[in-house]
């Protein structure tokens, strides 16, 4: 269904390509409408009924750190880096957010880094490329609240993106973050999380729904609890028909590194063990039920399946395809 990054142009409608003759191969082939199109930074796939679209917000590169991998040596993982033909000392993370169309129901998950300098902050243009009007999305589902998940949900001026949308967060996320014992106690590296959060979520305030895990958000969309990288971090399973995709949120950051190795701890992890565990045990049963995956950090578009591959995993993208 997915894997690549812009379809190729399209013939207009007075060229010679685009003007079959009875011996053409094309004469007997319906015409590439504009709405089945691609447009960069965008890729749509389907899953049952449900058109998923993921919308890149961008992608840094940071310097591989000492502690990037806690419990590995630097030399360990840019070997890893290097094995994936990937540049050594240096991380690439991509960022990519869902929209699903669910019979006729726009649900963004997560909204990306939001208008900041550098090469993120992509999500509100790319959906303007789409023709999706910020006011028509219904429904905002935040997995958790590192700020390149939630910091998109507010405009350059501060006020609410997607201003008639629905916004729920997960119960235990919220209760983690806006506990002030919590923040009084979190190391100083962290408390700038705190702050961002509360800022983030002041212009909504009374208007924020909290969901448990377990519950369906939407048709077919229902969350899945799989803490460790923050508290209350979610992960959702989308159903539609036999079809079925995991959207795995930040499970793994680089799947070169994590993937391969889901015992590898990331900086990023606030529980690094548990984080580890619950990544290893959704791996496990994802690789067996042969589901699809959509990972935020995955490389656009972000959808593989993953195959158990001795004591990691081997990440295998799923077929890109130029219409829906």
């Amino acid at each position: 269904m997915v894997a690549g990054l812009a379809a190729p142009q399209l013939a207009s409608a007075q060229s010679p390509a685009a003007s079959p003759s009875a011996a053409s191969p094309a004469a007997t082939k319906p015409p590439v409408t504009a709405a089945a199109a691609q447009v960069p930074s965008a890729y749509r796939y389907k899953v049952g009924d449900v058109v998923v679209t993921a919308v890149s917000d961008g992608m840094r590169t940071i310097p591989l750190s000492d502690t990037f991998v806690r419990n590995q040596p630097k030399d360990a993982v840019n070997a890893a880096l290097k094995a994936a033909f990937l540049p050594e000392n240096q991380v690439p993370i991509s960022f990519t957010v869902l929209l699903l169309d669910i019979g006729g129901r726009k649900v963004l998950v997560d909204t990306g880094n939001g208008g900041q300098p550098g090469p993120v902050g992509l999500v509100r243009g790319t959906l303007g490329d789409l023709g999706v009007d910020p006011a028509s999305v219904d429904q905002v589902v935040i997995s958790h609240f590192h700020a390149d998940h939630i910091n998109g949900l507010l405009t350059a001026e501060g006020t609410p993106a997607f201003p008639k949308a629905q916004l729920l967060v997960p119960e235990r996320e919220w209760a983690f973050w806006m506990d002030d014992g919590q923040m009084s106690r979190a190391p100083d590296a962290q408390k700038g999380g705190f702050q961002n959060a509360r800022r983030v979520f002041k212009p909504f305030e009374g208007k924020v729904e909290r969901y448990a895990w377990d519950k369906e958000l939407a048709p077919g969309l229902t969350a899945v609890g799989t803490p460790g990288h923050t508290p209350g971090h979610t992960s959702f399973t989308l159903a539609s028909g036999s079809d079925a995709l995991f959207i795995q949120s930040d499970l793994t950051n680089l799947p070169a590194l994590f993937v391969r190795n889901p015992s590898w701890q990331v900086m990023f992890d606030m529980d690094p063990a548990m984080a580890a565990e619950v990544r290893r045990k959704t791996y496990d049963r994802l690789s067996s039920e042969r589901t699809q995956v959509a990972g935020y950090h995955f490389p656009f578009p972000g959808a593989a399946h993953l195959e158990k591959a001795g004591e990691g995993f081997r990440y295998v993208p799923v077929l890109w395809r130029p219409v829906l």
